[in-house]
């Protein structure tokens, strides 16, 4: 016979997994993007470029990219990168 889950059962596991959020942190030498002031160059393995704002998403300028997307482009605000 199998045990049915009841809706309080439901409650309480989302309700723990909603405070049991993981923490992110970059790696070793890294830093994300959304810790930079406007105006810091920044690398990372593909790309080298300049932050002109970040909000939930940080806006760009890439120097120098791998794939050739050199421009202004709008990335994720933890992306890591090392700061120049």
């Amino acid at each position: 016979m199998k045990k049915l889950i009841t809706p309080n059962k439901i409650k309480k596991l989302t309700e723990k997994a909603l405070k049991d959020k993981p923490i992110s942190m970059p790696r070793n030498g890294y830093v994300y993007l959304k810790s930079l002031e406007p105006g810091t160059m920044f690398k990372n393995e593909s790309i080298k470029g300049v932050l002109l704002e970040c909000n939930a998403n940080a806006q760009v300028v890439i120097m120098e990219s791998k794939t050739d997307n050199v421009g202004k482009l709008i990335i994720g605000a933890e992306t890591e990168v090392i700061a120049i």
